[in-house]
């Protein structure tokens, strides 16, 4: 490929260096570039991302993948559209519930991707990642006002961790990493956190739809399970919003004051939602909440 034009792309999280580039033809692509150090975890997402790719997923189609001079390299299609986060927001109620059932259905489709058979057991395997960030939490000089709520939900639901499936996870599933298109298509971005663990943990950044957008958020619970949601599911996603809540402000801490107030705020929001960690069924999924849309 004879890159004629490059320009650096500077939103996102990612350690990786990100560039809209454009080819001799004027078409343009996403060129990632990772420390070398990474070179193989980023050829098997990469691989991944082929295999997902040819169940028809509206995402950035992987094209090339190799090493540079700076790194490892991989290069994807380009979707020339806006942020489903600014877009959806904006939208009509039922837009935005209905963009909602197509990313859980879509969000259904990722999750038919089995994970391999060597994968250690997932109780243990997430036990451990819950025991890890616990003690993180209470080494944090920065605690919440009610921090005790997310420990005692995790304690009282652990026994649901037994026994559950692992599926390829698309790793940071929420509607900051999808886009729409010019024409109003939903696309799905950012497989650069992809693994496998259980389906439903996956739906630990739905809080960043709620946020946005409830209608949105509780579109995507729907259109994953059909609107047959299981009890089961809903105390599960309250221990893995415990879990991923209560790392948060320690993993904000190195990015500022800023960051840690968001976490901070987001957190008081998680409470209310599902009444100090009492109440399963998060505040933004009722009916009465969603003005019976559903």
């Amino acid at each position: 490929m004879d890159i004629v034009n490059i320009e650096p792309i500077t939103a996102g999280w990612s350690n990786d260096k990100k560039y809209c580039v454009t080819d001799e033809n004027g078409t343009r692509f996403l060129l990632r570039i990772s420390d070398i150090a990474e070179h193989d975890a980023k050829q098997a997402g990469f691989e991944m991302m082929r295999r997902v790719a040819e169940l028809g997923i509206p995402m950035c189609l992987p094209v090339e993948f190799g090493i540079c001079e700076e790194g490892a390299y991989s290069i994807q299609s380009w979707i020339d559209g806006q942020s489903a986060e600014e877009v959806i927001p904006q939208l009509t109620d039922r837009e935005q519930y209905d963009y909602g059932l197509e990313a859980g259905g879509i969000l259904r489709k990722i999750h038919s991707v089995p994970a391999p058979s060597a994968q250690d057991d997932w109780a243990a395997r997430f036990n451990r990642k819950m025991d890890r960030k616990i003690r993180m939490y209470e080494e944090c000089p920065i605690k919440y006002p009610n921090g005790q709520a997310f420990i005692d939900c995790i304690d009282a639901n652990r026994d649901l961790l037994e026994g559950r499936p692992q599926v390829f996870q698309h790793g940071d599933y929420h509607i900051g990493n999808m886009m729409i298109d010019r024409s109003g298509k939903l696309y799905i971005i950012d497989f650069d956190r992809c693994g496998f663990g259980d389906p439903w943990e996956e739906f630990n950044r739905i809080v960043w739809c709620a946020q946005r957008s409830y209608r949105f958020a509780s579109g995507i619970v729907d259109g994953y399970f059909d609107c047959q949601v299981p009890m089961d599911f809903w105390k599960l996603l309250a221990l893995y919003i415990s879990s991923n809540t209560l790392s948060s402000v320690c993993w904000a801490v190195p990015f500022g004051e800023s960051e840690v107030q968001t976490m901070l705020d987001q957190a008081e929001e998680v409470l209310a939602w599902y009444a100090d960690m009492t109440d399963p069924i998060p505040a933004w999924y009722r009916p009465d909440a969603s003005d019976n849309i559903r």
